[in-house]
């Protein structure tokens, strides 16, 4: 099984759409939606939901009313002021603030509070048109993600050898943190998609540190490259000094919002601007093809 995790330095490089638009040229692939804080390849690939499972991301305190006395210690105790007074006296455990560390529970010696399971979200095995997906929800201000992105990684690479699909395409989170490692580690090859602005370049420098601390091989694909020729030249230079293979460069088109309006990849839409992915694609292929087999 070879296995693609495309990344960003940071979010708005057009990885997503980009994503969907090689989706639509692979042959059988399995597509994982790792981005679970801000999943949106759904929207292109309108997987049909088959499988719903509940996603418990850690733990919440809780008040049992009937044993609380309300002296207020747990109010006192908790450093990230998740405790709130009603107007009535009564304590209240504010979800969005709560972290779970249970400091609360054990300072309140009446056996008041207890640590409850907090599902923080949903993660499914669907089916789209152009084969399996397995993608998540995560529930506004939860945390844990990078938990939830190995549990959709796990759950599409598992699809792929019960099936005997060879190749898995991953939309990874953008950035650096928990959610970008977990879907990194093990990776065949990460593709960083990159847009020709100060910040992108920035943020993909820490990106590409980040990868080889992984040690995952990485190619470089520059998306609106014609927006900034200087800076685009900026990136080329910066591929050619440290190696990096240079898939492809993709214009600029209003023809990707068209596209998305219709609730189509590029390529199932047309035009110039899917010729260049399509030829993107098969350096892509090159490139994972030119180490071998993977899993």
């Amino acid at each position: 099984m070879k296995e693609i995790v495309f990344v960003s330095g940071k979010g708005g490089t057009g990885k997503t759409s980009l994503m969907a638009a090689f989706t639509s040229l692979a042959k059988n692939p399995v597509v994982a939606d790792c981005d679970v804080d801000a999943a949106d390849l759904f929207l292109l690939l309108q997987p049909q939901q088959q499988q719903p499972h509940s996603f418990v991301g850690g733990k919440q305190a809780h008040i049992e009313a009937d044993l609380c006395l309300r002296e207020g210690i747990c109010q006192q105790v908790c450093r990230f002021d998740a405790v709130r007074r009603e107007t009535d006296g009564r304590y209240l455990i504010d979800p969005f603030r709560c972290e779970g560390c249970g400091v609360c529970a054990y300072f309140c010696i009446h056996g008041a509070i207890r640590l409850v399971a907090d599902q923080a979200g949903v993660w499914f095995s669907s089916q789209t048109r152009f084969g399996p997906m397995v993608h998540a929800h995560l529930e506004p201000g939860r945390e844990n993600s990078g938990k939830l992105v190995t549990i959709v990684r796990q759950e599409a690479q598992r699809i792929c050898q019960e099936k005997g699909r060879e190749l898995l395409l991953v939309d990874g989170p953008p950035g650096i943190g928990c959610p970008a490692i977990a879907s990194l580690v093990g990776a065949g090859l990460a593709l960083a998609v990159t847009e020709p602005t100060v910040a992108a370049v920035h943020d993909l420098q820490r990106l590409l540190e980040l990868v080889r601390q992984l040690k995952v091989r990485i190619a470089l694909l520059i998306n609106k490259w014609d927006i900034n020729p200087i800076i685009t030249t900026e990136l080329e230079a910066l591929a050619e000094s440290q190696k990096l293979p240079l898939v492809g460069r993709i214009s600029y088109h209003p023809s990707f919002t068209h596209a998305q309006r219709e609730g189509k990849t590029i390529v199932e839409y047309g035009g110039p601007v899917a010729d260049e992915i399509r030829q993107a694609w098969l350096s892509i292929i090159h490139e994972v093809e030119a180490n071998g087999p993977e899993h």
